[in-house]
């Protein structure tokens, strides 16, 4: 299937899901690598992640107050699992 054949929102998720694969590659190769600063790949791919983010808020897919909700919660989440936010 091409996007081509694909609606708006359809192409939207789309190009959102094999974003998020190519950030998820680009991450796998950082830790093999062991580098993980300065990583010109990482900010490309993390910036169009980001960018198919803007469009689904565009899209009045999300809006930006529940994923700062959501943000909220995962943070939560972390600072309980993990040693990334500071509790």
């Amino acid at each position: 299937m091409t996007t081509n054949n694909l609606d708006t929102l359809q192409q939207l998720m789309v190009l959102t899901m094999e974003e998020c694969g190519e950030l998820i590659q680009r991450c796998s190769k950082c830790l093999r690598k062991d580098k993980y600063y300065d990583d010109k790949k990482l900010l490309e791919e993390v910036g169009d992640v980001y960018t198919m983010i803007e469009l689904m808020h565009e899209f009045d897919i999300i809006s930006w107050s529940d994923v700062e909700e959501r943000v909220k919660v995962k943070r939560a989440k972390l600072k309980k699992w993990s040693n990334l936010v500071d509790g």
